[in-house]
């Protein structure tokens, strides 16, 4: 093993062992967090979780057995009879103590994330910057919390109303982000008066485990948030227990609709963020150097792994002339293990990941396309063995293809060539996805005449990857979504509590009278 790996994970199983790691001769392996604790599995059946740097093991991750699984509900049910109760101000303040908790261990947290996901530091720490962005949104629950009041609305009459959480929740995470998605539920859900469940992935649940041990410093109470761990058994538990009553996924398209349509026939409020094909429209006005450079950090920073990676560019009129400058800004991207300085992009998550990336280049060739850039040879000194992919740009793309109409996943840019912007437009909105998307321009008609034209959720001007802070809510639409409403935001607010209304009537005429008693009172 590379020893900048080594020393990554010796400092890493030091910090960890007697908490979410178990450490024997071999490898360590993921504990459970259940009522407080972290537990050793009682399983026989384990999950190998690799480096995608370099192929080697680093832990096993138990598939939670279903008692097990059932003491997560039953303790996060036992939790929310008291944590419903606890004040507003209260669970605020948990959140602020989390918040500094996670500022000072964010160093921590992003290096777990390189061991396991294969991300570069800084881009692992940016991972966990907007999920601490979620938790400072959840500080100022107070005020996103309050419910209306009209007095008089009838003789004597008033209508009060005021949100109330749900109970037991629960999040499914992807691999891709695995400290900001936990986050996107764990801190909205649990200062909403909600108890949680979160199970992370399994290819890399290690930042969502240091999180727990931040929750119970921070003062989160035993059986508030519960971590459980596996693949399909998991999921389906969480579909079917009949106390949890929301699912948060965030992940691919499959899982996704089965996921809402099992967990919405069980009466669970469902929403999930799944697959997307996000385009970037290139106007020949834009600012040329700026948008290039835009254009390559945001199809292929994370490996393109990214759910609003700009996946898709489309350049309008004599902007075509401007892909011998992509590719030669492409080139210059380092491509190593995550730890190494001045690294752009790191592995992607697994083999079989690399491999289907591979065989969707190879169908867009097949298929008619250009290779512009082809980073399918690319092999890292010293990590022969990881999942490594250099850049690469598929040019003349239609929209029949398979690398169009597939999510690629990878640090793969696929391009077209159209003669005006209502072109582009109207690409984008054939396209089933709706995730997000960019304009590039100086022209305000233009990107006004775009953004009313458009069927996206998400729309950036001059912004490749416009996904909202969490003061507002992760928007995207058509297929990318199903569900009612959004994560984080207000939307997230609504998600996890619901609305009751007292109307009240007190009768004026009712009022007993005020005169003071001037005689002495006589028992009766």
């Amino acid at each position: 093993m590379n020893s900048i790996i080594k020393n990554l994970l010796k400092r890493e199983i030091a910090n960890t062992v007697s908490r979410h790691y178990s450490s024997n001769k071999e490898v360590s392996t993921t504990k459970l967090y259940i009522n407080g604790k972290f537990i050793e599995s009682q399983t026989n059946d384990w999950i190998d979780l690799y480096n995608p740097a370099t192929n080697e093991v680093i832990s096993k991750v138990p598939k939670s057995t279903k008692d097990e699984m059932e003491y997560a509900v039953s303790s996060a049910k036992e939790a929310y009879k008291s944590w419903s109760k606890t004040s507003i101000i209260r669970r605020q303040q948990i959140m602020f103590n989390l918040q500094n908790i996670i500022k000072s261990n964010m160093k921590k947290i992003a290096e777990n994330i390189v061991l396991e996901q294969g991300k570069t530091f800084p881009d692992a720490e940016g991972d966990v910057l907007r999920g601490l962005q979620v938790v400072e949104f959840a500080c100022s629950m107070p005020g996103n919390m309050r419910g209306h009041t009209l007095y008089d609305v009838a003789k004597d009459m008033d209508i009060i109303s005021y949100r109330v959480p749900l109970g037991v929740t629960a999040g499914i995470c992807p691999f891709n982000f695995p400290a900001m998605v936990p986050l996107w539920t764990i801190p909205v859900a649990v200062t909403c008066g909600n108890t949680h469940i979160i199970k992370p992935s399994e290819q890399d649940p290690g930042a969502c485990m240091m999180l727990m041990e931040m929750l119970a410093e921070a003062g989160l109470p035993p059986g508030v948030v519960n971590v459980i761990h596996g693949q399909h058994d998991a999921v389906n538990f969480i579909i079917d227990a009949p106390d949890i009553k929301t699912i948060s996924f965030v992940g691919g398209d499959k899982a996704g609709r089965y996921i809402y349509e099992k967990g919405s026939k069980n009466g669970k409020r469902v929403q999930c963020n799944m697959g997307a094909k996000n385009h970037g429209v290139i106007l020949p006005d834009a600012d040329k150097e700026n948008t290039i450079k835009q254009i390559v950090g945001a199809a292929f920073g994370a490996a393109g792994q990214r759910c609003m990676a700009l996946s898709v560019a489309i350049f309008v009129g004599e902007a075509k002339n401007w892909l011998p400058d992509l590719k030669a800004n492409a080139e210059k991207l380092k491509v190593n293990f995550g730890m190494v300085a001045g690294t752009d992009f790191g592995p992607v998550i697994s083999p079989e990941s690399k491999n289907r990336i591979c065989s969707l280049i190879d169908s867009g060739i097949k298929e008619g396309a250009g290779i512009l850039l082809d980073g399918r040879g690319l092999v890292v000194p010293g990590f022969e063995k990881g999942n490594f992919l250099g850049p690469s740009i598929l040019t003349d793309v239609t929209t029949s293809m398979k690398c169009y109409t597939e999510e690629i996943f990878g640090p793969v840019l696929v391009t077209m060539c159209v003669d005006t912007l209502d072109d582009a437009i109207k690409i984008i909105n054939q396209n089933p996805y709706g995730n997000g998307t960019g304009l590039f321009t100086r022209s305000g008609a233009a990107a006004r005449k775009f953004t009313h034209g458009i069927e996206v959720g998400q729309i950036g001007i001059n912004v490749p990857i416009p996904v909202p802070l969490p003061m507002f809510s992760f928007t995207g639409t058509k297929g990318s979504f199903v569900g009612d409403t959004h994560f984080y935001g207000l939307q997230g607010v609504h998600f996890f509590t619901q609305e009751k209304t007292v109307t009240q009537l007190w009768r004026e005429s009712d009022v007993l009278s005020s005169d003071s008693a001037m005689s002495m009172p006589v028992m009766k």
